[in-house]
């Protein structure tokens, strides 16, 4: 399974270029896909992007693909990948987005103390120190929906 934010694609101010990133993984997910073999063209995947057909003015390459739009809200970024994710497993149906939004909230608002017991700056978290906060935050057992 493969999930594509392809939203961020905006101007960096520093040097005015844009970072592709996401669309450079998407392209070589629907590569492998598309050529490759076995468990490579089995691979679903979910494509995102603030407006529905926003992509067609910087990467028109994807049309007839499928995607998703978030409207730039978080809420239905989770409703989306929540229901992706449910289609797309076996076993029990995760749980509603509602719930995943306000496990979410509550996860945000503790990572600035989070962040300060793991003796990180919570204001200048890189990527890697995020993932492992927040996958330490739903391994707790703590009651949480997650």
């Amino acid at each position: 399974m493969g999930i594509h934010d392809i939203s961020r694609t905006e101007l960096d101010k520093a040097n005015r270029l844009p970072r592709f990133n996401m669309p450079f993984e998407l392209g070589l997910f629907l590569g492998a896909r598309t050529f490759g073999s076995g468990d490579q063209k089995k691979k679903a995947c979910l494509i995102l992007d603030r407006d529905r057909y926003r992509y067609q003015k910087f990467l028109s390459d994807i049309a007839g693909q499928d995607i998703a739009s978030h409207d730039d809200k978080i809420e239905r970024l989770i409703d989306a990948v929540r229901n992706f994710l449910n289609s797309h497993s076996p076993g029990r149906p995760l749980p509603a987005s509602s719930l995943i939004q306000k496990d979410y909230e509550r996860f945000r608002a503790l990572l600035p103390e989070l962040s300060k017991a793991a003796e990180l700056d919570p204001g200048n978290l890189e990527y890697i120190d995020f993932a492992w906060l927040a996958s330490d935050y739903v391994s707790e057992d703590t009651g949480k929906p997650l």
